[in-house]
């Protein structure tokens, strides 16, 4: 048995129950073989995988609130803290009803290498809830994220670890959980990303991780002599990500066909109209199916199935594994030829090795992504500056950033002899900073 064989048994005998992290762990590790071979000696002797694969540390905390009837409520709150060799954790919170320790810690996991490839000095972490912030009331939202914080602000702070939104927290929750941070601690610091612009946020954070997503869609498209001026793209989910990535897929040419959410999916031939969206989304927070009922020619169906619908690129940007492999043999299969995660993990591993192996360009989420948590960072350093820069100016290093991760990730499946396998790039690129650092610091 190989040594990444052993740590991924390791992993699923220690962590039982947690099939998202086991996934996460084992993408990462079958990448890494071909540089765990050349230095298997060096990092058995310290115990490097055993140490990457667990976290720092895992906080977990109940969270009591009373809703607006007068009743207590009790959410359980987590925070996976989990790489800091290349700078303080930094990774975003989730309150949906799905979130348990093993989503947490296959995002906190994953976050680290994302991180990584950024280039800036983050490390890895992740956090959230079992709470749903839709259907309650704005002082339903507040008195959980107080309460939420109230445990959470003993173990964060501008150097220490730097939360910011995921999905069910956005600039609502954000702003709940800073003012309840300030109030504790009488600090005014950057400790959360995705603030609101008059109190330390950052211009293009918002749009960011949709924007990166198709600044990177854009890299691989140029580096195979080709152009997304043109293509067909069906872009999945219809939040925050998936809604930037439209929009700035469409402004360099292409057609967005169809966009869904957790409840079925759109259709539209003369392509997605997305002020329309942004209206149903952003200010009604209602369902995609709407969509049908207001433009002409739309049509909605009810259930997966999306990756149906023809195209020469698919974004998937809703959750983890929203991609199987009857999915990913449907896109081949319609003559799909690029594929760029907006979401974390959204393809199977089945999936993921089924588009590689049948002449799809595919960048997985870690890199694909990471224009969030680059702007985040980006955040962070305008705050402890005490400065604002213009979106011109981020959006200018989103984009520098973005094709800088598309050149490391390129160079490293280079090295290798893995040309255009992107995945095992990614995660070479970005093990290879972390590891340096570790064994700097030594055994800690």
């Amino acid at each position: 048995m190989s040594y990444t064989e052993e740590v991924y048994a390791r992993v699923v005998s220690q962590n039982p129950g947690e099939p998202e992290f086991h996934q996460a762990v084992k993408e990462v590790l079958e990448s890494l073989q071909v540089v765990i071979d050349k230095n298997e000696e060096e990092y058995r002797k310290l115990s490097i995988l055993e140490r990457l694969v667990e976290p720092e540390r895992i906080i977990s905390f109940r969270v009591p609130w009373v809703d607006d009837k007068g009743v207590v409520q009790v959410n359980k709150g987590y925070r996976v803290q989990f790489n800091s060799a290349i700078g303080p954790y930094k990774g975003g919170l989730r309150f949906h009803p799905s979130v348990n320790q093993s989503i947490l810690k296959f995002l906190g996991f994953e976050q680290i290498f994302k991180n990584s490839l950024t280039g800036l000095p983050i490390g890895g972490g992740k956090g959230g809830s079992n709470f749903d912030p839709k259907g309650k009331s704005d002082r339903e939202v507040m008195a959980f994220c107080q309460s939420f914080m109230t445990e959470l602000s003993k173990y964060i702070g501008a150097d220490q670890d730097v939360p910011a939104g995921d999905i069910g927290v956005g600039g609502r929750e954000i702003g709940y959980l800073y003012g309840e941070y300030k109030r504790i601690k009488g600090l005014y610091e950057g400790v959360l990303t995705g603030k609101g612009l008059t109190w330390g946020g950052s211009l293009i954070r918002t749009q960011a991780t949709g924007y990166g997503v198709v600044y990177m869609l854009d890299e691989i498209a140029k580096a195979h002599n080709d152009s997304i001026e043109g293509k067909t793209a069906v872009v999945t989910g219809s939040g925050n990500v998936a809604i930037y990535a439209v929009e700035k897929i469409t402004e360099l040419g292409a057609k967005v066909v169809a966009m869904c959410d957790s409840n079925g999916y759109v259709y539209d031939p003369d392509g997605i109209k997305l002020d329309i969206v942004k209206d149903i989304k952003e200010v009604k927070r209602g369902r995609i199916k709407e969509y049908a009922d207001r433009v002409e020619g739309a049509v909605y169906t009810e259930g997966k199935g999306i990756w149906n619908i023809k195209c020469d690129v698919y974004l998937p940007c809703a959750t983890q594994n929203e991609l199987d492999l009857d999915g990913a043999k449907t896109l081949v299969a319609n003559g799909c030829k690029y594929v760029a995660e907006g979401a974390n993990m959204p393809t199977t591993l089945e999936g993921t090795t089924y588009l590689q192996e049948n002449g799809v360009y595919f960048m997985p989420g870690k890199a694909a992504n990471a224009g969030g948590v680059a702007t985040s960072a980006l955040e962070m350093t305008q705050n402890s500056m005490r400065l604002s820069w213009s979106a011109e100016e981020v959006d200018e290093k989103l984009h520098g950033i973005m094709k800088d991760i598309f050149k490391k990730v390129d160079d490293a499946a280079k090295r290798y002899g893995l040309d255009d396998n992107y995945v095992v790039g990614a995660n070479i690129a970005g093990f290879e900073k972390v590891v340096d650092a570790m064994k700097a610091q030594g055994i800690v």
